[in-house]
Order: structure tokens, then sequence, then C-alpha cells
């Protein structure tokens, strides 16, 4: 442990300006970074350059390509850009949230004798499967680059256990574990809104809600395929889905042709609103199979509304028994939305709470502070917003 301020820089991609999950967890962690008297700096790809200071620290975007098909992802491709910003920045640790495109920042590090840090956020075979490919073909292509990858980072960091498991696979052994978190303050039972929820969905109809990317890895049709069962059975249900994405046109299409009752909201980027949607549910769903945490799942248990999840994920180990879990597919899926209902809702909805208790953010960043070999020098509540930095090139 090092008990000097430390700069650490922070790489990511893939995200947008309506990303959820990883925008989140950067926001957080860079705010506790700063509020435990470190320096952190993120580096982001954008339509154009910005270097900003905010709550989360130095915010600095490089431009870079939207990826087709992606809804909005941009990359940062120019390798000499970033490396010699990485040089001017000159960073104590190093922090890269994308094991692909960004994997050569490994190297980059070892030879500045920078230490550094990979965060899993997905399966790497998870992933692969979801786009198509075999087990047997997307396990041997997840080893080869979890191989890479623990070999270039002085370590490797996963929110969960599920997440460790395919690095233990291959015997990496410079793993840890540090949970991600929830603003147990920002989201809770209390955000609940009858007015809100009448406007979506009548009193014996059950709501439910899907706070998600609407992309390939994340199956939201099977949510989509779970109201279609529930329906054939009926129940009296409404979904409202959350979220933008390459799939939403197909899965408008697919509502209203098959007379599902479907709101699509688009990117929610109102916070307080989202936050009542979610405590105003009966049941959230999370079909994502690939998923490493689950943030948004564990936003709406912070809200009271229990989690129906994919039982292919991490969400199983994050949940508990305050949801439930499901194969991947619209029948499992909506038994388990049935189950949950079966529950009185005061049961139900205390028993989200109370795990979603478990995730606060300090614990999150005492983890990835550890992870870095960095101490908590001062202990920021509420660290003030500085003024934003001049000038956008």
């Amino acid at each position: 442990m090092t008990g000097t301020p430390l700069r650490i820089v922070r790489l990511a991609n893939f995200v947008a300006p309506s990303s959820g999950g990883l925008r989140t967890a950067l926001r957080e962690l860079g705010r506790g970074f700063r509020a435990a008297g470190h320096e952190p700096v993120l580096i982001v790809p954008g339509e154009r350059h910005t270097d900003r200071d905010t709550e989360q620290g130095r915010v600095i975007t490089l431009p870079g390509p939207l990826l087709p098909g992606t809804g909005g992802y941009r990359v940062l491709t120019d390798k000499r850009r970033v490396a010699a910003l990485l040089e001017e920045l000159a960073p104590d640790r190093l922090e890269v949230s994308d094991r692909t495109t960004l994997r050569w920042t490994g190297r980059w590090a070892r030879r500045a004798r920078v230490p550094a840090v990979m965060v899993s956020h997905e399966t790497a075979d998870g992933v692969l499967r979801t786009w198509g490919l075999s087990e047997n073909l997307s396990r041997r292509a997840a080893d080869a680059l979890n191989t890479r990858t623990a070999h270039v980072y002085s370590r490797v960091v996963c929110t969960t256990e599920f997440a460790e498991r395919e690095f233990i696979r291959i015997g990496a052994r410079n793993v840890v574990r540090a949970p991600l978190g929830v603003d147990l303050m920002e989201r809770h039972p209390a955000l609940r809104d009858p007015r809100l929820r009448a406007l979506h969905a009548r009193v014996p109809e059950a709501l439910l809600v899907m706070c998600s990317r609407l992309s390939v890895e994340k199956r939201p049709g099977t949510a989509l395929d779970a109201v279609e069962a529930l329906l054939r059975r009926g129940r009296r249900v409404v979904l409202v889905v959350a979220g933008d994405g390459p799939l939403r046109v197909r899965l408008e299409q697919r509502a209203r042709e098959r007379g599902l009752p479907v709101t699509f909201l688009g990117h929610v980027s109102d916070r307080p609103l989202l936050g009542a949607l979610q405590a105003s549910a009966d049941v959230c769903l999370a079909p994502g199979p690939a998923e490493t945490f689950g943030l948004a799942a564990l936003e709406a248990m912070a809200c009271g509304t229990p989690v129906v999840a994919s039982a292919s994920s991490a969400l199983p180990e994050v949940i508990g028994s305050a949801g439930a879990t499901a194969a991947d597919c619209g029948e499992a899926f909506a038994d388990a939305v049935e189950l949950l209902l079966s529950r009185s809702e005061p049961e139900r909805r205390e028993a989200a709470r109370a795990r979603a208790e478990c995730f606060g953010w300090a614990t999150a960043v005492e983890a990835f502070m550890a992870a870095h070999d960095a101490e908590v020098l001062r202990r920021d509540d509420a660290p003030a917003r500085p003024a934003a930095r001049e000038g956008v090139a």
C-alpha cells in the first residue's frame, strides 16, 4: 500500500451517451477514488476531444468512430494518440475496462512500469455464445483471450465469483474480487409513484419492467417471450422497457404484430424518473445471460422490486433468495414471474431492499482501491463538484 495520492488513469470503450451500467460504475468509482484523496482520470471515446473536471475527477474524451450496428458505441482506435496521452498523464496506476480493443495498454503499462488492472465487466465466453458461437468454440476463444489478458496485466478484477470462474479455469493467479454497488440513497422504495404506475398499468395488471441495452448479448427478446407466455396463461401483465439499442426497431415491430402490451421508453436519462419506474414495478426482468454483475437489476432491488434473472448469468449470486432465476427462455421467465407474484407484496419488496443493502458503493470503492494497492487518505462523503476545465479542442 502507498500513503501518497495516486493518479489513477482509467480507460474504457463502449461507453455510449445512453449506456447504463458501465457508465454508472465508472462514475461512482471515480467519485470514490477522488473522495479518498486520489486523482482519478477517465479516458473515453466521444464525438470530439473534450477535457473536463467533474465530480468523478478529470474526464477526457478522444474522438472515436461509431461502431456500426451497436446503437451509439464508440471506440478509441488511435493507439498513438492514446499512448501519447498516457505518457503525458504519467499515471501511477492504470485501470482498463475493455478486454478486447484496449488490451494493448497492458503492454504499454509494463514498459512504463505502471501497475495495471483489467476489469472484467462480462464473461468472454458468455458474450461469444450470445453472438452465435458454439460452446466449445466460445470456450477456446475465451481461454486464449483471458490467458493473454492475465499475462499482460498486474491484476484482473472480477466483480463476482461467476466472472472469476473463466480465469480460474486457465489457472490465472492474479485475479482479485471486487463487487460493484448501488446508491442506496438515490434508489429506495419510497420512490414508488402510484401515478406513474397508473400511467403504465391498470389496477389488476402486474407491471413488469426491463432496464437494459437492447442488444444481442442482453437477450431482450426473452422478456417479450415471457410476456407472451404469461398472457397465454391468463395473467394480466404489461411490460415497460427502459433502454435503447440496435434491436429496438425489431422488438417494437414484434410487439405490434403480436399485440403485446409493451411500452418502449428508449433511453431514460432522468435518473429520478428511472428510479420511480423501478420502484413502481412489481417485477424487474434481467434476461442477459452474460451479465457478470447486473447494476440495473440491483438498482431495482434497492427500490424494493424483486428481479427475475437469467440462471446463466452472475445475477443469481447477486440477488440471492430475494428474487428468482430462470433458464433462458420465455416460459421459464414466466414461471419465475408467477413465483414472485405469489408472494405477498410487502414480503417480496422488503426482501429485495434488504438484499440490495449488502451492496453499497463504499465497499466497492475500497475493494477497487485494494486492487490498486491504494490507501484511503481522507474520507469526503460528498465531494464538491469542481469548476469545468477550460477548452474543448
